[in-house]
């Protein structure tokens, strides 16, 4: 009998400055090292959504961030796991950050954005991005 893995509500922001968005690397003690992603992570049991995203960019890049609608969501089967990705709009007053669990981060337009290069949970949002930023 096969043993399905339990679904992790994981949140993420999508982070405009001026026609780009911030993608952030996977460390390399991270699973997934070395993909790029949309900055975010794990919503705690009993804590809403858009406060875990808040908490997560605070703890990952020392940001602080108003979250202003929802972009979507996708649920994705990885080999070990399977998360449900919810990915919300945000927008940020400071403009430096400080990295403490990815290795490198990226300002770009959504249409240079390296798809192969990303998680594979963010794909699919790329030509929303691509359709909804302006150039």
């Amino acid at each position: 009998m096969s043993q399905t893995s339990q679904e992790t509500l994981v949140v993420a922001a999508v982070l405009r400055r001026r026609g780009e968005i911030l993608i952030v690397r996977r460390g390399p003690s991270q699973s997934g090292a070395g993909f790029w992603e949309f900055p975010g992570g794990k919503v705690e049991v009993g804590e809403p959504p858009e406060q875990a995203l808040r908490r997560e960019i605070q703890e990952e890049l020392g940001l602080s961030i108003q979250i202003e609608g929802l972009v979507g969501e996708v649920t994705h089967a990885y080999p070990k796991k399977t998360i449900r990705l919810r990915l919300f709009w945000a927008s940020s007053t400071s403009e430096s950050l400080v990295l403490s669990e990815h290795d490198a981060f990226q300002w770009l337009r959504p249409k240079d954005v390296n798809v192969f290069e990303l998680s594979e949970a963010d794909r699919p949002f790329v030509p929303k991005l691509i359709a909804e930023i302006p150039l």
